[in-house]
């Protein structure tokens, strides 16, 4: 066993493509390592140019079809390099130097791709001969721009074998190899990453895609560290995928373990092998950004500072794909997943998910989608025997998947996290294909489909509080009176909520009876009109499609219309975990095996059906009525005003004021329809009397509902124009009967009445000791006499109309579904 050199006080510095993709970033790289150097020995290791490698790979394969387009490729490199050589390296002589070097390993690569033209082949063994010239071309040019620096071939000490078809770090040859080499520490080495040489046949080798960081972590390991810095273009480890998720943000510390674990499923911040040899050393882990080096980034070590929460972050693979292993000879025999998995390792498939059924007829792993087919073909080899008998079924790949992990050692043994994971997904309609758990309980994984995949980053983030508000996608449809006064209430609220709830409500769509606009970031509340009048016309049926297809976490249809066409697609909203919260009366006072089946959805998927302002506009009215419910008290008897419009007009007529004037005035203070006959009908007052039975528990449909009408039949008939016309005609009568009452000292009230099952709505006369006499303006009344509230039913009273406090109500509801 080779023992590790021991150097005090040296630092390895890794810098990713992205850190010397540009003159900007390789400059930055230049300052801090010579910032660096001032107070320790550093070993720098560098990766190719961003974007070389993959185009070193692309021109190969250019060449191998015998494409001529090979040598245009292989000129746009040389330019590029020739172009960085120019800008960063002031120095004459040493820019000579250079281009000379630079030169020569282009002729070599040169020379290579025209082999791979002629004789059309692309081995391995050339292959990773070509890629070694990305790290090669950009370690020469580094060293040379940063003063003092020694240049080192890694391939002289990096050694790997060939075991399992892979090429496999010789970590004790290395280790020995590195401890040599580093015996007089410079200042400044510069090293290349990712390129090695196999032991045995001393060809080109490499560590793999990301290797550069493993390079670093061996040197680090070998020689003690002090730090492995890796340096890149993000600020650190994310608690998820920005570009997915715009609230993540930097996690401060994360354990060895959080780190392998985010980096197996999907983190590409560091590459995973890369954690274990510094492990072992403790050593830890430092991720900057080139581009921001003040930050403090992420550091990874062995023990971290407590911390309050129960998962650090959210990791994810797309392009999963499950290969279900099953049969009943499975059940009780032992060996079968060794067979599995020895079976996928020799030919070098990779699981990075293990599933079994309790009943051990199946397991399930998950593969990347690109080794599906082969490792499908690898499984049916290897048991074709049983498959042939009968024992085992073939097996087949389910591919267009996605595997998300959750990640924290904090919850081991935190009890109730499977069970809020699975909750939440469930209640935005995720359905988890397969899941598994490691036994060191710090990752919680399963599969969805890919489709899925942003939904589920979204709300598992939001849910677990690693994001730092609380987010509420709304889709706000109709913006009359009501809408137009919630979307200004929202607008004045969001920042307060921001703050004083860690509330966002994002208002993602909205649509008015011909146009609708969306985005998926939010929408600007101060100008969304006039986007309206630009946009794409619309229809109910491409609402509901647009919305469901953004398949956007915690979302909220918000009905401010009085249409049966969008009322019409709550049903399609609560099939796909939308929360539906209504202004429009239609859908709750509709067919009732249709309310019905509205409630069981809302129910059964976990989301919300709200309409609180169908009745009494922002009065507590049917949130009053389930408490009572559900604490265990039955409605008995309803009695209420619930129009402001009529209880307006009753409240108008005098000897000085006739009928017909009231009426006009009720328009004209806008507290009528533009039709005053929907109010003067009663229909809005018997939907809402069968709302308030229904919610009491009673079946109601609107044709059990007794009405008597206060206006003959026949003015309800012709144009609203003739019906004007006619309306003084009704004045004397009018008069004649509110003297009287007033004579009795009784006053008119269009009520509404549940007594048990017999329902109706009518003028009533209502004397000076009944709490309906004094009821002002547009106010709306309600009493409730339950029986725990029998002998002194319970009131509820206030402004029951109007834009305001009608939207307020909307906004109420909308807050009810925020608190879930």
């Amino acid at each position: 066993m080779v023992k590790s050199k021991i150097v005090n006080k040296m630092k390895v510095l890794k810098f990713g493509g992205t850190s010397v993709g540009s003159v900007k970033s390789i400059l930055s790289l230049k300052e801090i390592v010579e910032n660096e150097a001032k107070k320790d020995s550093i070993i720098v290791v560098v990766s190719a140019l961003g974007g070389i490698t993959d185009k070193l790979i692309a021109t190969a394969k250019l060449a191998l079809q015998h494409d001529e387009q090979w040598k245009t490729e292989f000129n746009l490199m040389v330019e590029r390099h020739h172009k960085m050589i120019d800008t960063i390296i002031t120095d004459a002589k040493k820019r000579i130097t250079l281009f000379n070097k630079v030169d020569a390993l282009f002729d070599q690569l040169r020379s290579i791709y025209f082999g791979v033209y002629l004789i059309h082949d692309l081995s391995e063994k050339t292959e990773n001969a070509i890629v070694s010239y990305g790290e090669q071309l950009s370690s020469v040019i580094v060293a040379t721009l940063i003063r003092g620096a020694k240049w080192f071939d890694s391939r002289n000490f990096i050694k790997t074998e060939r075991i399992n078809h892979k090429n496999t770090l010789d970590s004790e040859l290395t280790n020995q190899l590195v401890c040599n080499t580093f015996a007089d520490l410079p200042r400044i080495s510069l090293v290349p990453g990712f390129i090695s040489r196999d032991r045995e046949t001393d060809e080109i080798t490499n560590l793999g895609r990301g290797g550069s960081d493993y390079t670093a972590a061996i040197l680090a390991a070998a020689l003690n560290a002090e730090v492995l810095e890796i340096w890149t273009d993000v600020d650190g480890f994310m608690t998820a995928d920005p570009r997915v998720i715009k609230s993540a943000y930097t996690i401060n510390e994360l354990s060895y373990i959080e780190a392998m674990e985010l980096c197996n499923f999907g983190a590409k911040v560091v590459y995973p092998p890369t954690i274990y040899p510094v492990c072992v050393k403790n050593i830890p882990i430092r991720v900057k950004n080139t581009f921001n080096p003040s930050l403090p980034g992420t550091i990874i070590k062995n023990k971290i500072e407590d911390h309050n929460k129960l998962i650090k972050g959210i990791s994810s693979i797309n392009g999963t794909a499950l290969i279900t292993v099953t049969g009943l000879s499975m059940v009780g025999v032992i060996g079968v997943n060794r067979r599995i998995f020895t079976a996928l390792a020799n030919e070098g498939i990779s699981v990075f998910m293990v599933s079994q059924a309790s009943s051990e007829n199946s397991t399930s792993i998950g593969v990347r989608e690109e080794d599906a087919d082969e490792a499908v073909k690898v499984l049916n080899e290897e048991f074709s025997s049983e498959i042939e008998d009968g024992a085992m079924f073939p097996m087949h790949a389910k591919k267009g998947l996605a595997t998300v992990a959750i990640v924290g050692e904090k919850m081991k043994h935190a009890a109730g996290i499977s069970g809020k994971l699975f909750g939440t997904l469930g209640r935005s309609g995720i359905s988890v294909i397969a899941c598994a758990q490691g036994a060191s309980e710090t990752n919680i994984s399963f599969v969805v489909k890919s489709d899925s995949l942003r939904k589920s980053l979204n709300v598992l983030h939001d849910s677990f509080f690693l994001s730092e508000y609380k987010v509420l996608n709304l889709f706000i449809c109709g913006i009359g009176t009501v809408g137009g006064k919630l979307i200004e209430q929202i607008r004045k609220q969001y920042h307060e909520l921001k703050e004083r709830n860690q509330l966002k409500l994002n208002v993602v769509g909205i649509a008015s009876s011909k146009n609708a606009i969306f985005n998926r970031d939010g929408l600007n509340l101060s100008d969304y009109r006039e986007a309206l009048k630009s946009s794409e016309p619309s229809t109910p049926e491409k609402l509901r499609d647009q919305i469901i297809e953004m398949n956007i976490f915690n979302s909220v249809f918000v009905d401010c219309t009085a249409s049966k066409e969008i009322a019409a697609l709550y049903q399609s909203f609560l099939n796909h975990n939308i929360s539906v919260i209504a202004a429009n009366k239609i859908a709750a006072s509709g067919p009732y095996e249709k309310y019905i089946q509205l409630k069981k959805t809302a129910l059964h998927r976990g989301v919300k059906f709200r309409f609180e302002t169908n009745v009494g506009a922002g009065l507590p009215i049917i949130g009053t009525i389930n408490d009572l419910r559900n604490s265990g008290d039955k409605i008995l008897k309803i009695e209420a005003v619930l129009s402001g419009t009529l209880n307006f007009i009753f409240n108008e007529i005098s000897a000085e004021v006739p009928f017909s004037e009231a009426v006009k005035r009720a328009k004209e203070e806008g507290y009528s329809e533009p039709d005053p006959r929907i109010d003067l009908s009663g229909t809005d007052v018997v939907r809402k009397l069968v709302i308030l039975a229904r919610e009491a528990g009673y079946q109601i449909e609107q044709s059990d509902v007794e009405k008597h009408l206060f206006v003959p039949q026949d003015y309800f008939e012709g144009g609203v124009e003739e019906f004007w016309e006619r309306l003084p005609h009704l004045d004397a009568d009018f008069e004649r009967k509110r003297q009287a009452l007033e004579k009795a000292n009784k006053r008119w009230r269009f009520v509404a009445t549940l007594d048990g099952h017999h329902v109706n709505v009518g003028l009533k006369a209502i004397d000076r000791n009944h709490p309906f006499y004094n009821l002002e303006g547009s106010n709306n009344i309600v009493l409730l006499t339950t029986e725990r509230y029998k002998e002194y039913p319970m009131l509820i009273q206030g402004y029951g109309a109007g834009a305001s406090v009608t939207a307020a109500g909307v906004f109420a509801n909308i807050m009810s579904v925020a608190n879930i």
